[in-house]
């Protein structure tokens, strides 16, 4: 299965988390200088997510997604801000 990038913005970080929940597939937060945390893990998603909230949002996130369907979800999201 290969792997592609998504790129989100403004996010709501409690309806993210929802979402990040579904996944059935590993789901990297790949940060500007390369550093990769699987978000499939809660240590991971607190220690990823902090550094990029700004006024309670995500500012900016570059994502791997190893599932296509989780992909195609966490897309929709991005969109419509529904889980």
């Amino acid at each position: 299965m290969g792997k592609s990038v998504l790129e989100l913005h403004d996010l709501d970080v409690p309806g993210f988390i929802r979402v990040l929940e579904k996944c059935k597939g590993n789901v990297f937060l790949v940060t500007r200088e390369g550093d990769r945390l699987n978000l499939r893990s809660k240590l991971s998603q607190l220690m990823g997510l902090t550094h990029l909230i700004e006024g309670g949002k995500i500012a900016e996130a570059f994502l791997e997604c190893e599932d296509p369907e989780d992909e195609s979800m966490l897309f929709r999201y991005n969109l419509f801000q529904k889980p």
